[in-house]
């Protein structure tokens, strides 16, 4: 029962951040029809940013403010001006292919231009276990469920209470009728662009303790978020809270008490199951559109 309760808590920590990141996915998918194939390494790069702020001086706080920053810049505006706005004119395969080849770019860039070994990076608080339920669980997994679930709560919050929140969902959902009704639907896209860029920035600093900042992390990040989002429902944020829960416990779970050699086809089964039964997802909704 011990182990059962540190790989559900383990599970949990992982399926959180999964689920940030799958998060931005979905909203990024809702108002502006942008599906984001670097999405996986838009979540390695900011834990770059905060070790070359920390090679020049700052303290991990402030790096990591300066690598939220930075993300707001080049992973939220740039992105939309420099890729999303002049590709998406051209439709959603052109789009596609453009962030297919930014995650590329990302990826040997970091490597070329920083380092291609794996960098160590400073723990959000210092290593300890704590004693739950007989279990002996790590402080870190612990931090980083909090801060996750502080991040998710704080994000439905603010789309649901706010002004500029609503916009979002009102753009999201009928973007034609948004711009009658005054809203600022090119603003509001804007916006949801930098929401993505500070969850995969705070994604980045959550996972980077635990697997090291490494040029090649998106590639498992980006995947497993993609299908997290899809199982939970590629249009609705909640299901892509889902998806990512149910992914990080299912794959600590299948891999301790079936077999870690097949560990990463055990989301892919997860994924056809879903698509199967259920093809717009656990929790999304069906879209009608015209042919």
């Amino acid at each position: 029962m011990a182990s059962f309760i540190q790989l559900l808590i383990s599970g949990l920590a992982t399926g959180a951040i999964y689920a940030l990141i799958a998060v931005g996915f979905t909203l990024l998918w809702q108002t502006s029809q942008t599906i984001n194939f670097a999405q996986g390494e838009f979540v390695m790069l900011p834990a770059f940013f905060v070790l070359a702020a920390m090679n020049w001086g700052a303290p991990f706080w402030l790096a990591a403010l300066i690598g939220i920053a930075a993300a707001l810049v080049v992973l939220g505006l740039l992105f939309k001006l420099i890729v999303v706005d002049p590709m998406l004119r051209y439709g959603v395969l052109p789009l596609v292919i453009s962030t297919i080849a930014l995650s590329l770019l990302l990826k040997e860039s970091v490597k070329d231009f920083y380092s291609a070994q794996a960098q160590a990076f400073p723990p959000l608080v210092p290593d300890a276990d704590v004693h739950l339920f007989g279990a002996v669980v790590s402080t870190q997994s612990l931090v980083v469920l909090g801060v996750a679930i502080a991040t998710v709560a704080a994000l439905h919050l603010w789309l649901n209470k706010t002004r500029t929140g609503r916009s979002m969902q009102a753009t999201a959902q009928n973007p034609a009728l948004a711009r009658i009704l005054g809203i600022p639907v090119q603003r509001m896209v804007l916006y949801t662009f930098l929401v993505n860029a500070v969850l995969v920035a705070i994604a980045s600093i959550l996972i980077s303790p635990i697997y090291l900042a490494k040029f090649t992390n998106g590639e498992t990040l980006g995947t497993a978020a993609f299908i997290a989002a899809i199982i939970g429902g590629f249009n609705q944020v909640r299901g892509a809270i889902l998806g990512g829960i149910i992914l990080g416990v299912l794959d600590n779970l299948s891999a301790a008490y079936l077999s870690s050699q097949y560990r990463g086809a055990f989301p892919l089964l997860i994924l056809i199951a879903v698509i199967l039964c259920r093809p717009q997802g656990l929790l999304g909704r069906v879209e009608e559109r015209t042919v």
